[in-house]
Order: structure tokens, then sequence, then C-alpha cells
């Protein structure tokens, strides 16, 4: 079981938790949800012991083991395969205890926590992971440092789901994974044998992976049971509550009020009045719930272009020699609204490149409508940030000649407020320097 009791902790002197308290269940699949901003991640790094808590304490059982997926991706000469299994150090140590030990007695009891911890079958364990997550047998015996970072980073959360720790910390899990891999982790995670906690934006995976919510919520935590639409009805039904108290107290106020002014003065209402007034000073304010802001997008509309607006015939695409994609016939009008889906690696980015004319065809043929103009927004390009200046100072590079007002209303669009606005982007949350990212492509210089 997981306490949380009542911690308190602030960002340079942001409070990001005050008094905050909540318990979760050993066993439970947990979604941990909030604003964008509001400590998601920091409450992980305060369970992991990271952080230094102001006051209260957080505590487990005293043998668990915390797990999450690393900061770092493995990139070595080692296999995917031999990566993983790795993951279990206590299996490691034993097997290369079991190499050199000459103790009967010793070995015995190697032997029989290796059979404990059903060592035997660990590579079969690992395979599935990998397999689950997108490597094929051939893909788990190459090393690590043949793979791009994103499919390094599926490697280490194979490592961590194989490890199985007692509470399994994910960031974000999804966010490396393709469609098929996003649903196999679902149902993964239904059936992990201990505790997890998820943060995530995917309500699908909310939906279907776990049994409770812990709400970040106005520097305090709350925890509900049940899955997120289960979770937005009660907590919608609970402010619905509290609005109607916070109404009715307010005209209880009133009546009250209104007494005591009217007959304040008067000698033979004075002592009724007297008790009003105390009435009014031990009445505990019921505040009505604030609606949190939303971020609203605003595309500007575009002129009516002839159809198609791209097409192509034959064409073929990749990089240097090797071709990626080919024979491809493809029509685009202005009114479609096209998802595109596929395995990584199959050549989803590359396409994407190719239709944005940041990669030209190989061969075939390929036309665009002249007064085509193509926004793009690519799956690492928050890479591209200046960490050490502000979402202001970024947009200002861009607009050069738009004033603060509107730069910054801008910014408040995608979710940055004034605060977020002046502080350097190293320093924002990761979901915070997406939106940060997202308010300047290329295009935003042409259209206003």
């Amino acid at each position: 079981m997981l306490r949380i009791d009542d911690i308190s902790y602030s960002v340079e002197g942001r409070p990001l938790f005050d008094g905050a308290s909540a318990t979760i269940p050993t066993g439970h699949k947990v979604g941990l949800v909030g604003r964008n901003g509001t400590g998601k991640t920091t409450l992980f790094r305060l369970i992991r012991g990271e952080l230094s808590l102001e006051t209260g304490a957080i505590s487990l059982p005293s043998k668990a083991r915390i797990g999450g997926i690393a900061q770092e991706a493995p990139s070595s000469d080692v296999s995917l395969l031999n990566t993983v299994l790795a993951a279990d150090t206590e299996r490691a140590t034993l097997l290369a205890e079991a190499e050199t030990a000459t103790d009967p007695g010793r070995i015995a009891d190697i032997q029989t926590r290796l059979a404990d911890i059903d060592a035997w079958s660990a590579e079969g364990r690992a395979s599935s992971i990998l397999k689950g997550l997108g490597f094929d047998i051939e893909a788990q015996a190459r090393p690590c440092s043949d793979f791009s970072g994103g499919w390094r980073m599926r490697v280490a959360l194979a490592a961590v789901l194989f490890s199985q720790p007692d509470l399994l910390l994910l960031d974000e899990p999804t966010n490396y994974l393709d469609l098929e891999g996003a649903l196999w982790l679902e149902a993964y995670l239904v059936k992990y044998p201990h505790t997890v906690i998820i943060i995530s934006h995917d309500r699908e995976l909310l939906n279907r992976s776990v049994n409770g919510i812990l709400h970040l919520e106005n520097k305090g935590l709350t925890f509900y049971s049940g899955n997120y639409d289960q979770f937005a009805r009660q907590r919608a039904a609970n402010r619905a509550v509290q609005a109607a108290a916070a109404k009715k107290q307010e005209l209880r106020r009133a009546h009250l009020q209104g007494f005591v002014d009217r007959f304040k003065a008067k000698a033979s209402k004075a002592k009724q009045a007297q008790s009003r007034v105390k009435m009014l000073e031990k009445m505990e304010t019921i505040r009505a719930p604030e609606d949190a802001a939303r971020t609203v997008f605003t595309f500007p509309e575009p002129e009516e272009l002839s159809p198609p607006i791209i097409a192509t015939e034959g064409s073929s695409v990749g990089y240097g020699d090797t071709v990626i994609l080919k024979k491809l016939n493809l029509r685009i009008d202005q009114d479609d609204r096209i998802a595109l889906l596929g395995k990584n690696g199959e050549g989803k980015s590359t396409l994407s490149k190719m239709l944005s004319d940041r990669l030209a065809p190989m061969s075939g043929k390929m036309t665009r409508s002249s007064k085509l103009r193509i926004g793009f927004f690519a799956q690492h390009q928050v890479d591209e940030l200046y960490i050490d200046e502000t979402p202001l100072q970024h947009i200002q590079r861009e607009r050069p000649g738009e004033g603060q007002a509107r730069l910054r209303a801008r910014l408040a669009g995608f979710g940055l407020g004034a605060d977020q606005a002046d502080t350097e982007v190293g320093r924002l949350s990761a979901a915070r320097r997406r939106g940060c990212r997202s308010c300047w492509p290329r295009w935003m210089r042409r259209i206003s």
C-alpha cells in the first residue's frame, strides 16, 4: 500500500502540494491526472525519493521495489533480449554467483531461489514483452545501438515491465508506441500483478487499464474508484453539489446580512441582530468550483484551392539509395481529414516528410496546388527548442513584428499563461514544452 500523508512541496516558491494526502491500495492500477504543470511528474520523483519533501511523508512496505522507465534509452552492444534480462538484477546476480559457488549449501539456496523467481522461464517472458512492443525475434538479437532513440525507449519500457517492481510508475508510456504497441500495453497492465500508477493523456488507456484515478488539483490529491469516465462523471456530480451548496450559502448569508443591516440600530432587535452577526462569523465559506481555463485551438481559414491539393503517381521515397516507400498513388483533397496509421518503422514519418516537401520523391510524379501552404509539426520537433530561452522569446523570433500582448495571447491559447511565458523552456514540464513548440510552426510566420 502506498501512503501519501499530508505532503507539501514547492518549486522556486510556487507550491505544488500543500497538505496533500492519498492512499493507493496494493495491486491497484491508478491513473494520475491533472492539468499540465500541476506536479504529476514531480510527485513521481517524490515517491522515488529523488526530491525531499518539505512536510509530510510518503511510505511503502519496507522491501517494496519502485520501478519506472529510465530517462536515458539504453545504447550499447548488448542485445535487446539480454538488456531486458539484465533488468531483473536478482536473477542476474544469482546466475553469476551460481557460476562460481562451491559451497553445497549455498548452491542449493541459489537454485531454490532461482526456482522461486521463475528464472528459467525468464527468456521466454522477456521475449514475449519485446514482441508485444514491436520487436520480432531477429530484432531481439540485435544490439541496442542499432536502434533509434524512440525504439530504445521501448526497450527501456520492456526492461521495467520484465523486472516487475512492486510499484510501477509510468510517465506517458504510450508516447513512443504505435497503435499496436499501445493496445498490447493496455492489456498487459490489466494483468500486471502489482501496483501501477500511470501518468497519461490517453483517455482509452485510462478507461481500459486502470481501476482508480488519482486527481491532482489545487495542490491536493483526491482518489476516485473506477476508470477515467467514471471519475469524470463523479467529479462533475461533486462539482454540481458544491456549486449548489455555495449558492445556497450565498443566499443564506445575504438573508442574515439583510436582517443585521435592517435591525442593528433598533433596540428591540439588537440582540437578534448580534446573534446573526455571530452566525455569519462562524459560517465556513463554501467556495463554488472554478472552471479550469480551456485551451482553444484556432486555425486560419484557408482560401479555396482547386482539387486535388496533393497527388502522387507511382512515387517512391527514401533516404540516400534506400527506398522506404514505393508505388505511392495518393490523392488528398482540401476537405480530407486523414489518420496515418502503421507500425513504427513502416514509413509514416517518411511519407509525412515527402508530403510536406521536406523529402523529395526518388521517382514517380508528385503535384501540389500552386497556392498550397503546409504546416508541419514533427514527432521530435520539441527537440528544436532553445532550453535557455522563454516561450515568449521563441515566438518573438518567429513573429518579430507583432506586439507582446498579441504574442502572449497566442501562448495563452496553448495553455502557457503569464508565468510560463517568462519561464525558461528547460524548466517547463515536458507537456508545457510540447505546447510551447506548438505555437510557432514555420507557417505561422506567413498566416495571420
